[in-house]
């Protein structure tokens, strides 16, 4: 029986369902595949090659590195092992082609593939915990931002969820109490956005212009001075951090928020 390995230095999971899309066209093959991954370095490519040897055998490889492809050509042919490399000469054709050099990171597609699948399920969360919506479910997310009407909640939290985060945001009302699945939240994964009343004047006048609302007190400057001092006072008190977003964009105040999460710099899927 033949034993076709299968080497690569992430999973492995590619190369063998095109091993398996290949086998498929032969009548009942003897065959089995046997999965080596996570081979990185020279001594398990030779561990790999010497297995092979002990039996009747083929190799076939997914190797980024062309250090471990040339160690694979030489074991193999000092061993008489046949071996074939699924990844090179397409890399060396992109190469070509693009005029670029490779990366050479092991396991790189699958990271891709799993930050994108974060990146759907964090924009999912995000929409079902937009403007205080399951807030019993608060505690899965990494970031809530709070704050009175039209201070930019939804678009940041968006901009937040599009980069991987689980984000959330909860409005705060003057006169109601703030839920306890928000107050129970560790501090530093609450953000309060402020914005100048002038500003603020001007998105609610707008708003209300265009629902057809009565503007006070929703877009008078009394009321807003209040809702501002409001929400300051309790993101001080709750120990929130607070992020002015007056004359700021989305990216900017996104980009301000990420620094000062627990996690560090940059996108929380990278």
């Amino acid at each position: 029986m033949l034993t076709i390995f299968v080497v690569s230095d992430a999973t492995g999971e590619t190369a063998e369902r095109v091993v398996r899309s290949a086998l498929v066209q032969f009548e009942q093959p003897e065959v089995q595949v046997v999965r080596r991954g996570d081979v990185r370095t020279a001594e398990d490519v030779r561990r790999v090659v010497l297995e092979a040897a002990g039996v009747e055998s083929f190799i076939v490889h997914t190797l980024v590195s062309d250090g471990l492809r040339r160690e694979m050509l030489e074991d193999a042919r000092a061993h008489g092992v046949d071996a074939m490399d699924l990844m090179g000469p397409l890399l060396d054709r992109l190469a070509h082609h693009l005029q670029l050099s490779p990366q050479e990171r092991p396991g790189l597609f699958q990271q891709l593939a799993e930050r994108r699948a974060r990146e759907i399920e964090a924009v999912e969360f995000a929409f079902r915990h937009d403007d205080g919506q399951h807030v019993e479910d608060l505690a899965r997310a990494e970031v809530v931002l709070v704050g009175v009407s039209r201070t930019m909640k939804t678009p940041t939290m968006l901009y937040l969820a599009y980069r991987g985060w689980f984000a959330a945001n909860v409005p705060l009302i003057p006169e109601q109490e703030s839920p306890t699945a928000l107050t129970s939240l560790p501090p530093e994964r609450v953000f309060c956005l402020l914005m100048s009343p002038s500003r603020l004047l001007e998105l609610r006048h707008a708003r209300a212009v265009y629902l057809g609302i009565p503007e006070v007190p929703y877009a008078s400057i009394e009321a807003l001075r209040k809702e501002m001092i409001f929400s300051q006072e309790l993101a001080i008190q709750r120990g929130w951090q607070r992020i002015e977003v007056t004359g700021k964009s989305v990216e900017e105040v996104g980009q301000a928020i990420m620094l000062l999460l627990p996690e560090g710099k940059g996108s929380r899927s990278a």
